[in-house]
């Protein structure tokens, strides 16, 4: 079907190449075109109403860090410095995770100290999931990078700080340990036997971090909807990232993920629309989007299939195949291959919901960098701030004019992102471009660029749909 849909829907992200910023109290964007996309298929807003209304599949709030930590800022500067510390921790483990010599530390036996989740790294997404039965409510951390679903559990030697209770299995009238022979605890990457024969599995996340515990079947309440026999990690001992979560909610292309687990129509595809940061404060829980697992033929109406990229050294990941990438309506003239994944697993276009600012290889960023700044003219710049070299200061102007960026990727798509997803605001009418260099041959399409889209995996049949939906 998606082959069929790609071949038909071409270029469908259309703006042009230039974007009218608004202003009033404070700089607003605003779309061209509103629903980001015109295409050759066309539906009635009725039947959209009334299979949204009809709509059975688990759907989850997405939640900001920030709304579960309880996080506050003196200023929009220190949030956004906070942000750029947490993302650049990111971006440097999926550098070294992603890398054709990555190699992955097996953990058991160690008794590494372990810190606090609240002083380390990032998780930028949380959703609310009830574990066993009766059901405990958990904040869990989204990861499309990630197979293995995991929470804390009591007795916990080893444990950092987190929001919930620890989940207690001995509370829970579905907890079922996994033997250390069975066939799901061999499809674990790392995993032993425990003096009971109970199945141990530990995940490394390439930065310090890792959970390491029983495998078990469980009961997991997602968004009203219990699904029986998942298998999930039950953590005794932990070292955090995970920012007061009490877990992490694997949606990797892998057979252990949510996604991968679950059967029949809901298996092997999810869809997300992540909300604009916007003008409002910092980790709004009403405004962070929202995740649906499953799949449906009619949403989202109209998306354009770009074909998903297999990288057999990181199974897990989502990549996209991208061959360019292009200022206002000029293609930036670039090395053929910049974008392409290697055959050992190296380079490529990882999307990622953890990471806010998209990574390009050096040389791609140097010249969509040099290409924006020449298009915005003569507007005040003002001082970088962390990994955000090209700011400028808009506190004096009701409106400017920046050019869209385009990626143009393989098969023909093209996706053009108007100015709210590429400019940050870091302080009171001083923007950023939400844009910075890799460290290595990898790229990432951040979260701030995903902003304000429908996007659907379709990890079974391989796909990822860019939809016209908004949120």
């Amino acid at each position: 079907m998606h082959a069929a849909a790609a071949t038909k829907l071409l270029l469908v992200f259309v703006f042009t190449s230039m974007v009218i910023i608004p202003h009033a109290s404070s700089l607003r964007f605003h779309y061209i075109n509103h629903h980001n996309l015109t295409t050759k298929t066309s539906t009635t807003s009725s039947s959209t109403s009334a299979h949204r209304s009809r709509d059975r599949r688990p759907s989850f709030a997405l939640v900001r860090r920030d709304a579960v930590t309880g996080a506050t800022y003196p200023s929009r500067r220190h949030a956004v410095l906070d942000l750029v510390s947490r993302d650049n921790a990111r971006a440097e483990y999926l550098a070294s995770r992603l890398s054709p010599a990555y190699q992955p530390t097996d953990f058991f036996g160690s008794e590494s100290k372990v810190v606090s989740g609240l002083d380390e790294g990032s998780g930028e997404y949380f959703v609310r999931v009830g574990i066993g039965s009766p059901p405990t409510e958990q904040y869990l951390v989204v990861d499309s990078g990630s197979d293995v679903i995991w929470v804390q559990c009591k007795p916990c030697l080893e444990c950092y700080a987190q929001a919930d209770p620890l989940f207690d299995p001995a509370s829970s009238a579905t907890f079922s340990a996994v033997s250390c022979g069975s066939a799901i605890c061999r499809t674990l990457r790392t995993s032993g036997c425990g003096d009971s024969g109970g199945c141990e599995y530990e995940v490394s996340y390439g930065d310090g971090s890792y959970t390491k515990g029983t495998l078990a079947l469980e009961t997991l309440t997602l968004g009203g909807t219990a699904v029986e026999g998942v298998a999930i990690g039950c953590g005794h001992r932990n070292r955090g990232l995970f920012v007061g979560a009490a877990g992490l909610l694997g949606l990797g292309w892998g057979p252990m993920s949510l996604v991968g687990q679950l059967g029949g129509a809901a298996g092997g595809a999810f869809s997300y629309c992540l909300a604009s940061r916007g003008g409002s404060g910092s980790g709004a829980a009403d405004a962070a989007g929202s995740l649906v697992l499953g799949r449906s033929e009619a949403v989202p109406e109209g998306a354009v299939w770009v074909p998903l990229v297999r990288n057999p050294q990181a199974p897990s990941f989502y990549y996209v195949g991208v061959s360019g990438i292009g200022v206002g309506d000029e293609r930036l003239p670039l090395q053929d291959g910049l974008f392409q994944l290697t055959e050992d697993g190296g380079g490529g276009v990882v999307m990622d919901t953890g990471t806010a600012v998209t990574r390009l290889p050096q040389e791609a960023y140097a010249a969509l960098r040099d290409a924006f700044v020449g298009a915005v003219g003569a507007l005040p710049r003002a001082p970088g701030v962390s990994l955000l070299d090209t700011c400028y200061d808009l506190s004096g102007y009701t409106s400017v004019r920046v050019p869209t960026v385009s990626f143009y990727f393989d098969g023909a798509a093209t996706l053009t992102l108007p100015a709210r997803n590429l400019l940050l605001e870091v302080d009171g009418g001083i923007y950023c471009l939400a844009f910075a260099p890799s460290s290595s041959g990898l790229s990432i399409l951040g979260n701030i660029q995903q902003e304000g889209i429908q996007i659907t995996v379709d990890s079974a049949n391989g796909y990822i749909g860019f939809g016209p939906a908004t949120c």
